[in-house]
């Protein structure tokens, strides 16, 4: 089928994992295959490449790519779950593991999908398709929910007045469309607000993306996991869109590389805690080239950890 994508940063970002010929990499946001097959192409007869997905699109473009490739298996489900997509693969731990956290292309660009506000479409924005959708938070949630969703997740200093002019539109009539909220909100801001920062829905947009994929809610579990299924010497490397997962994976990534917790008065330490990784990329942006044939990829931001020693407290959410 036809997946329309543009990888964002792949060289770079496969670089990071520096892969080895014959190893075991684990691709979490496959998309349409381009970070996939950079590794494919690295990789030697008894290299192995797991190609995951949670949306349904990606999962049939990416069968059809690889159609044929034994070295590929493509698997629909979100990276949270990665222990058991290896052991249902009869996987162990991986040599590099790379999530890339944006939408797709094809999500923006495919209208009936919901995700965007520049077209008319049914409110969706579900990645995988499936369980609580846009059109549920927005129609279902109360209007403090909507205010802490769209203040936390869109880091918008209108959301109160947002979720307030949602809850008016909808006890007239459900809002079911993507333009009819698009224009809600934009009624909803200040007129000298609208001018700057982007189109004014933007940010309630993103935040309602957010919280209907439960991206931020299954992020740091997701990322510990990520990292307890790395080979020691294995590289983790996440491509962030937004400070807020920006933020959380920063932190996740500090946590593998800190040492002793004790308070600075502890004469000794006895919390035994040591480093289990090593800190590569500390937030690279997009190369000025790829910048300059994709804007959208202007917010990205690459960060990897290499993994230094097996911590088996580590657990995923």
């Amino acid at each position: 089928m036809d997946f329309n994508h543009v990888t964002v940063m792949k060289r770079r970002a496969v670089d990071a994992l520096s892969v080895k010929p014959d190893g075991v990499y684990a691709d979490c946001t496959a998309g349409g295959g381009g970070h996939t097959a950079e590794i494919l192409s690295r990789l030697n007869e008894n290299g192995t490449v797991v190609a995951i997905d949670q949306d349904p699109d990606a999962v049939a473009a990416l069968r059809e790519r690889f159609a044929g490739e034994e070295r590929v298996s493509v698997v629909q489900g979100n990276f949270s779950s990665i222990r058991q997509i290896l052991g249902n693969l009869g996987l162990g731990r991986a040599d590099g593991i790379l999530a890339d956290l944006g939408v797709s292309s094809h999500q923006l660009d495919t209208a009936e999908r919901g995700f965007s506000f520049h077209a008319e479409a049914p409110l969706d924005m579900r990645m995988s398709k499936s369980g609580l959708s846009a059109y549920d938070v927005v129609n279902g949630y109360t209007e403090a929910q909507l205010t802490r969703v769209i203040f936390e997740y869109g880091e918008d200093h209108f959301a109160k007045s947002i979720a307030r002019r949602i809850c008016e539109e909808r006890a007239k009539e459900p809002i079911a469309d993507t333009l009819r909220l698009a224009e809600i909100i934009k009624t909803a801001i200040p007129a000298r607000a609208r001018r700057e920062g982007g189109h004014p829905a933007r940010r309630t947009f993103q935040a309602i993306r957010i919280e209907t994929n439960r991206e931020l809610e299954l992020l740091p579990g997701a990322v510990r996991e990520m990292f307890a299924m790395l080979s020691v010497g294995g590289v983790l490397a996440i491509i962030t869109f937004h400070s807020l997962e920006d933020r959380i994976v920063k932190n996740e990534f500090r946590a593998f590389a800190s040492g002793c917790t004790c308070p600075s008065y502890f004469p000794v330490c006895t919390c035994g805690k040591t480093p289990s990784g090593r800190v590569r990329e500390k937030g690279a942006p997009p190369d000025p080239d790829e910048l300059a044939e994709n804007p959208r990829c202007r917010s990205a931001r690459l960060r990897s950890i290499e993994k230094i020693r097996d911590e088996t407290s580590v657990s995923g959410g």
